[in-house]
């Protein structure tokens, strides 16, 4: 029988990990976690050889290579996020947050929320490294931007736990984008102010809403915890989609009136439209770990992005 000791022990096991809900490792998850730190690398290169070639003074060199790899890790960071999902890992960690003792060990074993975390710290060092070097409108909204998302990206943790609503996640997701726009386009069009091409860009403003609702439908339906299938929406969770799937519509329409302003986040948003169908059948076969499907709908979403900011005239 086990000892007053044991079970006190037992019980500050379980007040310390609450809610640590173990993801499957599987080979295709090393392999994407092996393209992942591939691409981390290809981030510091891009860095680099931005740095290297701009050929601007060496404090400018340096903060052009800085945000060239920032874009990049925010990059990684929302695909990472995106494979915490998808194999099963949202809730590995518990509700710890930030770290944990051993966060090191279980990024180099192929955790995906380990790696997350670790990529997120590295994302707020290199904004707080651009604030430094650079003090502007552009550096310390985008610092600013890293602490909120990551203080949401804590709350995602209790929503997927069932402790704090859907609208967190969505918030978290929303911001997480935010980030990467942010020193995509102080890239693309320095000197203009994030705010201001935000507020004319109305494309992305469609691409936003259905983020939002994406990761809201997340949080929604909670931890490995189907949809379902309907016709009429039931329940909570599929008044959220339904609603994730008419801003997916909007997003095709404004994309389409706006033609040929934005032609390929235009295409890419109608092949999005079925890549999202597929993904609702894959959570419902599969709620805990919907696979890779919902890696490959963030990489789409990405790229519209991508798509928008460089063709906006």
């Amino acid at each position: 029988m086990p000892t007053a000791m044991g079970r006190k022990t037992s019980d500050a096991a379980v007040t310390e990990l609450p809610h640590a809900v173990e993801g499957e490792m599987t080979a295709l998850v090393r392999v994407v976690g092996g393209l992942i730190t591939v691409m981390l690398l290809a981030a510091v290169l891009a860095g680099l050889w931005r740095g290297l070639t701009s050929q601007q003074g060496l404090l400018t060199d340096v903060i052009n290579g800085l945000t060239a790899s920032e874009v990049g890790f925010a990059t990684i960071l929302i695909l990472l996020g995106s494979l915490v999902e998808g194999f099963g890992y949202g809730l590995s960690l518990g509700t710890r947050w930030p770290y944990t003792r051993n966060i090191a060990v279980l990024m180099v074993r192929g955790d995906p929320e380990a790696a997350h975390r670790m990529v997120a710290t590295l994302v707020g060092l290199v904004a707080l490294a651009l604030v430094i070097l650079s003090p502007s409108v552009t550096t310390i909204s985008g610092l600013s931007l890293v602490v909120v998302t990551a203080l949401f990206g804590m709350g995602t943790l209790y929503v997927l736990a069932g402790r704090a609503p859907a609208f967190v996640h969505g918030t978290h997701g929303l911001l997480a984008y935010g980030v990467f726009l942010i020193y995509l386009t102080d890239i693309v069009y320095p000197g203009v102010s994030f705010l201001t091409y935000l507020g004319v860009t109305s494309a992305l403003h469609a691409l936003l809403l259905a983020i939002f609702l994406g990761g809201m439908t997340t949080g929604q339906r909670g931890f490995g915890t189907p949809i379902g299938p309907f016709v009429k929406p039931q329940k909570a969770s599929q008044w959220t989609i339904a609603a994730h799937i008419s801003a997916a519509l909007l997003l095709v329409a404004t994309l389409g009136w706006m033609m040929p302003a934005y032609p390929v986040a235009f295409y890419l948003a109608v092949t999005q439209v079925a890549v999202g169908f597929l993904l609702s059948h894959a959570v419902n076969l599969k709620p805990k770990a919907p696979g890779v499907l919902v890696a490959f709908h963030q990489s789409m979403v990405l790229l519209m992005c991508l798509a928008i900011v460089l063709q906006w005239r």
